[in-house]
């Protein structure tokens, strides 16, 4: 146990948990920012007119660069410190949060997304390290782990909501400006509350390895986003093929340094490997689910940004309760037993969207179930990854955890998010009265068919944005349909990878 860890035992309990209050502010943020975005690309698309790349680059950017630095950033706080590391990101992520808010075209705002990444990465694997510095009592951390992982699905969901509640009343710069009053009581308090984790001087950081995760993972997604908007061809095999020889480089560098950036024998555990594959998956969902659903709701549907917001609610409340009830539930069920159940709901959400179209209810039902399934897998996948690390690989783990959450973020925005956008591009039919302005606009995305209706005539508005909506449905329940697919392969998953383990440590 480390010296840091032996002061906070005798520090007030009070105090432990008021430090935990406030690492819960940067995971609240950063993971409200992966979904937040998504309600706010209409309004965007109005001001800013993006492409349908640009579009996509705006939500995965951030999410993109904060994967790739993931875990060179949670092994530079092992050994620097987790507090230092902390504070420094939420200083970068507050600054660079204003500036993104008063962007004026598409390429500001992807590269501020961009940049609010390389901060957000400093926040998340600080904030699951520092917990095993404030909480050496076992119990105490099993709960404060829960809450972790709680948080972590809550911000998710909670980013419609906070969105729609900010575009009510003020402009899409608004969402940006949120890091303010949530970032600057932790700037203040952080320093009095947290403990400073005992750096680990185990060699200097590798920066080849940091290089070669980021390009494999920049090139694997921009290959499936330029396939999603222009079509396989040379260019994006090319870039797969950068992305499959930087990956493979990156494993066999981390196999031979004595010190790797990332320690693959950690996945050795059938455990550990299993429920970072089923958090990536999960979580991928989630924000894949949310891709189109904020468009249904705005642009199909044709309701505010609030009341869009608010029907998605019953959800967020579902993930509140169930991550936190499913501790007790947890301790006594197998999670061989318990995360397939979890990947049911998950599964019977996309097949309601699948098989029964995109009204209002379907919706409200399918997200509810989507989060009981996410927000308990995320209390219950998680522990398991912190508690199969060793303690002086607190900020490896923790930051291999994040890696897949992003990652998963990455990945539902990019790959199911590009094959709506695919398929509503392949399948659009436009009338021959729209200019080729127009018509490329209205080909790009459902909000830019939407954007251009504003200025036609009724009845030709009527005929564009019907086509348009038909278009997109149809490839939301392309997309649900290979979404439920998945969800059944991760059941299959947790199934092999975690069988014969005991309950989690939850």
């Amino acid at each position: 146990m480390s010296l840091a860890a032996e002061e906070v035992t005798q520090q007030p309990r009070s105090r432990r948990w008021l430090a935990l209050a406030i690492l819960m502010l940067p995971v609240l943020l950063v993971t409200v920012d992966n979904t937040v975005l998504g309600f706010a690309l209409p309004k965007i698309a109005e001001a800013l007119h993006p492409s349908a790349s640009q579009q996509l680059w705006m939500i995965d950017a951030y999410s993109l660069v904060l994967a790739g630095l993931l875990i060179s950033m949670g092994s530079l706080g092992d050994r620097k410190g987790h507090r230092k590391l902390l504070l420094i990101g939420s200083l970068g992520f507050t600054l660079v949060s204003v500036m993104t808010a008063y962007s004026s075209t598409a390429t500001q705002l992807v590269a501020g997304r961009a940049c609010m990444g390389i901060f957000g990465a400093m926040l998340m694997p600080s904030t699951l390290a520092l917990i095993r510095s404030v909480f050496d009592d076992r119990e105490e951390r099993r709960l404060a782990v829960a809450i972790w992982a709680t948080t972590l699905t809550v911000g998710s969901a909670l980013g419609p909501l906070v969105g729609g509640i900010l575009l009510e009343f003020f402009n899409w710069g608004s969402i940006f400006l949120l890091a303010v009053p949530v970032l600057v009581p932790l700037l203040i308090l952080g320093p009095w509350l947290l403990p400073e984790s005992e750096p680990d001087a185990s060699g200097p950081m590798d920066v080849i390895s940091i290089v070669l995760s980021m390009v494999a993972l920049s090139a694997l997604v921009y290959s499936i986003k330029h396939v999603a908007s222009e079509g396989p061809d040379a260019w994006a095999l090319a870039t797969l093929a950068v992305a499959t020889v930087s990956g493979w480089q990156f494993v066999r560098r981390q196999l031979r340094l004595p010190t790797p950036l990332m320690d693959l024998s950690l996945f050795r555990n059938k455990t550990f490997s299993g429920s970072v594959t089923i958090n990536l998956m999960s979580l991928a969902f989630l924000i894949g689910f949310v891709f189109f659903a904020t468009q249904l709701l705005q642009i199909v549907l044709g309701m505010s940004p609030l009341n869009a917001s608010l029907a998605l609610i019953p959800g967020q409340l579902m993930a509140i309760v169930v991550g936190i009830l499913i501790v007790p539930v947890a301790q006594r069920v197998s999670v061989n037993v318990l995360i397939p159940i979890l990947l049911a709901f998950t599964a019977g959400a996309f097949l309601l969207v699948a098989s029964l179209g995109s009204s209002l209810t379907v919706i409200v039902v399918a997200f509810a179930l989507l989060n009981i399934g996410v927000g308990a897998i995320a209390t219950v996948s998680n522990d398991v990854i912190l508690s199969a690390a060793p303690a002086n690989k607190a900020g490896a783990a923790s930051a291999i955890s994040e890696t897949a959450y992003e990652v998963g973020v990455v990945l539902g925005t990019t790959v199911l998010g590009g094959l709506v956008t695919a398929y509503y591009r392949g399948t659009l039919h436009l009338p021959d009265f729209l200019t080729p302005v127009q018509m490329h606009l209205a080909s790009e995305t459902l909000a830019g068919a939407h954007a251009i209706s504003t200025n036609l005539a009724h009845d030709q508005a009527s005929e564009v944005m019907g086509n348009a909506i038909q278009a997109f449905v149809a490839g939301t329940q392309l997309m649900a349909w290979a979404t439920f697919s998945l969800a059944v392969l991760a059941i299959v998953i947790a199934r092999r990878t975690l069988k014969a383990q005991e309950a989690a440590s939850v």
